[in-house]
């Protein structure tokens, strides 16, 4: 994402030195044109019919720029919603997915009167029809079937074998028109699907594709009218310099191939595809030790700042941006964090650096700042988007001060 102008580094036009002048390290920098040409290719490619998943990056800004670029929302939880809408989507193109819905959550995503509830479990369709014959409404429902397809991704980010927590197993679609169909208030219009993330493999598309129209086809045979087919995102995202480039014109030619005559409407909800790549995170080296040998660059990034590597053991890309030397050395990059895990990458080599020199994590657009934390007190860093040779600072950063002043004393203490 940086590019090099007189040896200064630039995302789009703007010079990385000026946002480091105006923010404090660590923080998060976003390329709008970097978002808008993966949000068009995607488009171009897959069709109209995509609905951004939320989870992957909730910050306003980013929601009203995706917004902005005709996609739909899809969202985990009421706070999710409640961005989308305060973002201006079209409450007709949003989707409320979720395994753990509360009573108040689908009574709120009923009366905001959005496009669908999935359903994840038999007993949410039994509740959602209570709430919804209470309040003497119909409602639009989809369910998400579990097709038990291995996406052969990390453990941690797979979602749609059988034994995985998500949707309700395929092979209960009886079950489901029977109740379905016992059902005073409920209108079922479509299904969806999610086999989890990082998926380069062709093959896992093409057999979750025809288990779903498989699944649509018993559903229409029962009677019912399924308007809408959701199958997921989970795109492959090249995290590694190594990893071969994810081709999605091979995910089209397996959806063309396999929905063929049918005539209900075919979407997707990618959400770190179409923003990973569009993101880095800016950290300064506070320290440097040799420890057993091994060469540490202690940074001011945390697991608090980007939690993939400690939490799945991912994989991000790094480099120096200050080179002033021409000596190299293998370091291990690590944070602040008072925990061993706190690890970025080992055995990494980088011109010989030095205390206060930059570092520039790759890929961090997705799943970088909506999983940052307080952990050891620390504040949330700044979120910058940039736009051209304009930025604007789209998260101020956190004062950990108004985080303590939340925390509330009993009269006793």
């Amino acid at each position: 994402m940086l590019n090099y102008k007189n040896n200064d580094p630039h995302i789009e036009g703007t010079s990385l030195h000026d946002l480091v002048k105006v923010c404090e390290t660590p923080f998060y920098v976003y390329s709008q044109e970097k978002i808008i040409n993966q949000v068009n290719k995607t488009k171009e490619i897959l069709g109209k019919n995509i609905f951004y998943s939320i989870k992957s990056n909730s910050n306003q800004a980013i929601l009203k720029l995706m917004n902005s670029l005709d996609l739909g929302a899809d969202v985990v939880s009421v706070g999710e919603l409640k961005r989308a809408l305060d973002a201006g989507f079209n409450p007709n193109k949003i989707i409320f997915e979720g395994v753990g819905k509360s009573e108040q959550d689908l009574l709120y995503a009923m009366h905001k009167n959005i496009r669908l509830i999935n359903t994840e479990s038999l007993e949410e369709i039994k509740l959602l029809d209570s709430l919804a014959t209470e309040k003497n409404r119909v409602v639009d429902i989809g369910v998400r079937l579990n097709p038990d397809i291995d996406g052969e991704t990390l453990n941690k980010i797979s979602t749609g074998k059988k034994t995985d927590k998500f949707g309700i197993e395929i092979d209960k679609i009886d079950k489901i028109v029977e109740l379905v169909k016992s059902c005073k208030s409920l209108n079922l219009v479509g299904i969806s699907c999610h086999i989890g993330s990082q998926i380069s493999k062709i093959e896992a598309f093409k057999n979750t594709f025809n288990q779903m129209k498989m699944a649509a086809n018993k559903f229409i045979e029962s009677g019912i009218n399924i308007k809408h087919v959701d199958l997921g995102g989970g795109f492959h995202v090249k995290y590694k310099d190594s990893d071969p480039d994810f081709n999605i014109g091979m995910v089209k030619e397996e959806l063309d191939n396999c929905f063929t005559k049918t005539n209900y409407e075919l979407s997707f909800e990618p959400g770190r595809y179409l923003i990973a790549e569009a993101g880095i995170t800016v950290t300064s080296i506070i320290t440097i030790k040799n420890n057993g040998g091994i060469n540490y660059l202690i940074v001011d990034a945390g697991m608090n700042t980007l939690i993939r590597p400690a939490m799945y053991g991912a994989h991000h890309e790094i480099s120096a941006i200050n080179v002033n030397s021409e000596e190299f050395m293998n370091y291990a990059i690590a944070g602040p964090i008072c925990e061993s895990s706190d690890i970025f990458l080992k055995n990494i080599k980088l011109a010989k650096q030095k205390i206060g020199n930059l570092l520039v994590i790759k890929n961090t657009g997705a799943y970088g700042k909506v999983m940052s934390s307080n952990y050891n007190s620390r504040p949330l860093p700044s979120e910058i988007l940039v736009h051209n040779d304009n930025y604007a600072i789209i998260y101020s950063p956190e004062k950990i001060e108004k985080t303590i002043e939340a925390d509330i004393i009993p009269s006793w203490l």
